[in-house]
């Protein structure tokens, strides 16, 4: 009777044992991810990979770890998608409006003066309107995790200083293979020319272009100090970051899996948005003790700008989809208190 019963209780111990000691840690397996970037060690986007890396190893207890590739080594932005959909790479960080090209409402948030702060960004993207670009993506072959920031563009050149929209006029601007940005500096009078951001410091240091726009934090990384005289701080556009990860990957990933790389990219989400609005305000006090001539505009001419600019807002708007456009004001108004 004694044997019997020790039977029954074995049998009834056994399941409770493998619903407590969890399974969530047997499921999960071992994985190497590939994680590309453009910038370079040392800049927030790639301290943000670094955190999240060490958030997977820990939550994995080490099953899963990321191997970082920083400073565009396994190619440029669009050659990087492309690898992600191929499952050539697991995962890349980069502009969110890069992949208009692959989802064209991505579009809406490359449009120029559009956030005030990091803040009003996150509370966007964070919400309603950046999870319904997120549901998009997978039909691309893509998943995104999170958003991350690079920041406020602003404009460098190394003709001469730009103190009013007119000092724009001619200048060969490089700028990311985007539509948007693209038209924008055409609207501004420059002649914009879109290239890998991994070619930009060569094709400053040969004159092939004049000047480039990119957050303070990426022109003190990639030293474009070096090759440029002077900076105007434009805040012309701000740039979400979005964590991709490669869809053939993330589909053959069981749900514990998923959850750790997800619960890693959203903690290192908020840890790489505030070292990047702190590098942002340190990056142009370092510029200045460069030698390099730092230029800010006035309001006047900065409403000048978006005057210039307000055209092509409008043909964008009517390409992103006024649905997708009006629901991004709507959004922004509310993160305003309006």
């Amino acid at each position: 009777m004694l044997n019997k019963l020790m039977k029954v209780l074995v049998g009834v111990a056994l399941p409770l044992a493998l619903l407590t000691t969890g399974p969530a840690m047997a499921e999960l397996r071992e994985h190497q991810l590939k994680f590309a970037s453009a910038n370079n060690k040392g800049h927030p986007q790639v301290m943000g990979m670094e955190k999240f890396a060490d958030l997977v190893k820990e939550k994995s207890s080490g099953k899963i770890t990321v191997k970082l590739f920083p400073g565009g080594v396994l190619g440029g932005d669009v050659q990087t998608v492309s690898a992600l959909q191929g499952g050539v790479i697991e995962m890349t960080v980069l502009n969110a409006g890069i992949l208009a090209g692959n989802v064209k409402q991505f579009g809406a948030v490359d449009l120029p003066f559009l956030f005030n702060s990091g803040e009003e960004a996150d509370k966007v993207m964070d919400g309603p309107f950046g999870t319904s670009l997120i549901k998009m993506l997978p039909d691309t072959g893509l998943v995104g995790l999170a958003y991350w920031e690079l920041g406020f563009r602003n404009l460098t050149n190394n003709r001469h200083p730009v103190a009013k929209l007119e000092d724009i006029k001619g200048l060969k601007i490089r700028t990311i293979q985007s539509p948007i940005p693209i038209e924008l500096f055409n609207s501004l009078g420059a002649n914009a020319v879109p290239m890998p951001y991994t070619e930009l410091y060569t094709a400053l240091e040969t004159g092939t272009v004049d000047g480039q726009e990119n957050p303070a934090a990426n022109i003190v990384n990639a030293k474009f100090y070096e090759v440029q005289k002077y900076m105007t701080i434009t805040r012309h556009q701000y740039n979400p970051q979005i964590v991709l990860i490669s869809k053939k990957f993330w589909d053959g990933l069981n749900d514990e899996e998923k959850a750790v790389l997800q619960s890693a990219a959203d903690e290192a989400r908020d840890y790489q948005r505030k070292v990047s609005r702190e590098q942002d305000a340190a990056s142009i006090d370092e510029i200045k003790k460069t030698g390099m001539e730092v230029t800010e505009l006035s309001p006047e001419e900065t409403q000048k700008l978006r005057d210039a600019v307000k055209p092509m807002i409008d043909k964008f708007s009517a390409d992103i989809g006024t649905e997708t456009v009006t629901e991004l004001f709507k959004e922004l108004n509310a993160a305003r208190g309006q």
